[in-house]
């Protein structure tokens, strides 16, 4: 088995389609098939089901996934160790932030890295706050970006950068020309969620507890798995939710939706990184970067 068989099968199994996975991996589509045909003869298992002109993982092949994919993270960890050698002249820095932190703070501190490094290459992967922590407990990736606070006793964490939730209607709402909502309002209104584990979602519950509101007492009509999902929601008269004020200030500002003036407590962006891994110079380098400019 070879680190390039276990590349060309992770690509196959997350876009579950021989040719996509090679032109990601710049490769002709015969070689990526004979890769995963030799994995698959030498160790007499079938780790992909072909459907007609599709290719689903097989159970093995789901088991199989994750510990590919922790082999390629040392694999390229200890590539990293040799690259800071070199003086941040090469190497690649994995990693993972919640939704509301790619999409709207992280970018421009990655366009202000690669201006300082451009021969390290960046590679981020989006989740919620939970699959963020677990990409970094499983060496996934370096550097994990999340929403408020991670209870991981394998991992380290530190505030980045504040953000603020706000509750947001569309207009014509009864939560829209609420001076003041309380407890029953809220309990009265359909709500549009984040799913949970999302570090927006576990924020919010929190802040109901705090107001006195169980979570369950709110009629949730729909959990979604993005932001702008959520978004696209309440503009279209679905409820009301709660999100980070980068996400809404261009919708509020257009007027498709109204801010609700209920008190959310300011919440952290905090990076987290694993205690016991190798701690590389680039991921040095881009959280001081990010110190630089919030400083």
């Amino acid at each position: 088995m070879t680190l390039d068989q276990l590349r060309i099968f992770v690509a196959v199994a997350e876009r579950q389609h021989v040719t996509r996975a090679a032109e990601s991996l710049n490769l002709v589509q015969s070689a990526v098939s004979s890769a995963v045909t030799a994995l698959e003869g030498r160790h007499a298992v079938k780790l992909f089901h072909r459907v007609g002109r599709g290719i689903e993982l097989t159970e093995a092949g789901r088991h199989f996934l994750p510990e590919a994919r922790a082999v390629l993270a040392r694999a390229e960890a200890a590539e990293q160790v040799l690259a800071d050698l070199s003086g941040l002249r090469r190497g690649t820095l994995a990693l993972r932030a919640s939704q509301t932190i790619a999409g709207h703070w992280l970018p421009r501190h990655l366009v202000a890295f690669r201006a300082a490094y451009p021969d390290i290459v960046l590679r981020l992967g989006i989740g919620n706050t939970a699959e963020a922590a677990e990409a970094v407990r499983t060496g996934t990736a370096e550097l994990g970006f999340v929403e408020g606070a991670v209870e991981d006793a394998s991992l380290s964490s530190h505030v980045v950068a504040q953000d603020r939730l706000v509750l947001v209607v569309p207009p014509g709402h009864p939560l829209a020309g609420c001076p003041r909502p309380g407890p029953s309002d809220l309990a009265a209104s359909a709500w549009v969620l984040r799913e949970p584990g999302s570090g927006t979602r576990s924020a919010f519950e929190a802040a109901l507890a705090d107001a006195g509101l169980a979570p369950d007492r709110l009629a949730v009509a729909l959990e979604l798995p993005s932001n702008e999902a959520v978004l696209a929601a309440v503009a279209a008269g679905a409820g009301a939710s709660v999100l980070s004020e980068a996400v809404v200030a261009g919708a509020v500002a257009a007027g498709t939706l109204v801010a609700v003036p209920f008190a959310l407590p300011t919440r952290t962006f905090r990076a987290l990184r694993h205690k016991e891994r190798y701690r590389s110079r680039a991921a040095d380098a881009l959280l001081a970067l990010m110190g630089q400019a919030d400083g």
